[in-house]
């Protein structure tokens, strides 16, 4: 294709997809309000699986497990065209109690996913463990070993470079003003850097996404909801595995850094970080480490997933105007769902046929 695109938002979604449609020939510019790859994106923690996946639906799944087989063969040419090593890494993931043992047990029989149901000490080696809690009932643990994790400031980093590379353009501190339409489509957008013209306009702006569409938006459901995150250094990791207990995760990096997350809060565009939620994680998460307790921080930040029912994106035409897309609402699976979403996307606007239905994933439109 040969046609000009112009994508709003530069985190991982519209990074991801700018990267396909530029190796389909297309001619792409990115505008981008803020600095690339730097608001949610950069914000999570880059686990490549949903944190309790039997309980989400199918229309979840479906997209995370198809976009997860990708990243194997993605990280591997983005490392190889950027010189920048995301860290993909096969760590497995740890699920203490409370969980729904036959549901889970359930879900990864239907779709031959391997889960183990063991003791911590057989799941973490003794000397790796020397720090966990024994007090909890860890020993009704589940593990799925098969979960990866990437770190996704460093996958930003190579999907700039590599989008660079291709000939892609990356406008930053460019806010867009107003979609300008006419007989059912765009025939231009204003911004603070400018007007723009195009074949077609995707936006991927994430949290803002409802706020760049304005009466575009039509039913469509998509939110902010705050993220707060602790970062501590170790000088070798603890654990070699995620940890998730309900909403808490505890993510091992190879350089002995831990990542906590995180909160949900609706609390619309505030990205402030709060004592209150800092206390929470800490509490939390020491229970599970108790030596977390003893480290200084290294960094507390937030960020504002793009939230939508049932955590289904919408990717896809928009129902009325010709020349216009959307790849957003990922919520908390922006990272691990991009490389599937932006396939599905190119595929709607070339023609090509669907690896499965993809109906789910534009009936936000119609949502109330």
């Amino acid at each position: 294709m040969k046609q000009d695109v112009i994508i709003i938002g530069a985190g991982i979604i519209g990074l991801t997809t700018a990267e396909r449609l530029l190796t389909h020939g297309a001619n792409v510019t990115i505008l981008e309000r803020s600095q690339a790859g730097q608001e949610s994106s950069w914000a999570g923690g880059g686990i490549l699986s949903p944190l309790l996946p039997w309980k989400y639906s199918d229309h979840v799944t479906q997209l995370t497990s198809y976009s997860a087989t990708q990243f194997p063969a993605w990280i591997s040419s983005l490392q190889k065209a950027s010189g920048i090593d995301p860290e993909y890494v096969i760590s497995g993931m740890c699920i203490l109690p409370p969980y729904d043992l036959e549901m889970a047990k359930q879900w990864c029989s239907i779709r031959c996913i391997e889960i183990e149901q063991s003791t911590i000490s057989n799941i973490f080696p003794i000397e790796n463990n020397f720090d966990f809690n024994r007090t909890q009932p860890h020993d009704r643990s589940l593990f799925l070993p098969n979960t990866a994790q990437v770190r996704n400031p460093r996958l930003l980093r190579a999907l700039i470079s590599r989008v660079m590379q291709l000939g892609g353009k990356i406008l930053e501190n460019c806010t867009v003003n107003r979609l300008n339409t006419n007989y059912q489509q765009i025939h231009s957008i204003t911004s603070s850097c400018g007007e723009f013209v195009a074949d077609y306009y995707i936006v991927s702006a994430g949290a803002w996404s409802i706020e760049i569409l304005g009466a575009h938006a039509l039913q469509l459901d998509i939110r902010p909801i705050k993220g707060q995150m602790l970062l501590f250094k170790f000088d070798a990791p603890p654990i070699h595995n995620i940890l998730v207990q309900n909403d808490l995760y505890i993510i091992p990096r190879r350089d002995g850094h831990v990542l906590i997350g995180s909160t949900l809060e609706d609390v619309g565009f505030d990205k402030q970080t709060t004592i209150s939620a800092f206390n929470q994680l800490l509490r939390h998460a020491g229970n599970i480490l108790p030596s977390l307790k003893k480290m200084p921080i290294k960094q507390h930040w937030s960020g504002l997933r793009p939230a939508s029912p049932k955590n289904i994106p919408t990717i896809g035409w928009h129902p009325t105007i010709r020349n216009l897309l959307i790849n957003s609402g990922h919520y908390r699976y922006g990272v691990t769902m991009a490389p599937a979403s932006a396939e599905i996307l190119v595929n709607e606007m070339t023609g090509a046929k669907q690896p499965f239905d993809t109906l789910p994933y534009q009936a936000g439109w119609e949502i109330n």
